[in-house]
């Protein structure tokens, strides 16, 4: 009997994603960031680097655009904007 199948992130990172993100993109306000971290630690890609407050940024050749990041940041540090040429 087989469980479910899971990719850890590091694994992901080898498909390049970035050209079909779902929902915009991320984009880093470095304003009020804290360093907390949870951005980097709830991205399923694993495409979120930084070290400290004000420091954290998307690698977006492998971002999706799932916005989980935008909606873990307890201060609202990070916004979702449109793609170029996106249109809604």
């Amino acid at each position: 009997m087989f469980g479910p199948l899971t990719v850890k992130p590091a694994k992901s990172r080898g498909s390049k994603t970035g050209s079909w993100r779902m929902q915009g993109r991320p984009r880093f306000l470095r304003q009020n960031c804290i360093g907390c971290k949870m951005c980097l630690l709830v991205c399923p890609e694993g495409c979120i680097s930084g070290a400290e407050k004000n420091t954290y940024d998307t690698d977006y050749v492998y971002c999706k655009g799932c916005g989980l990041c935008v909606k873990v940041c307890p201060k609202q540090d990070i916004v979702m904007t449109e793609e170029a040429g996106e249109k809604k």
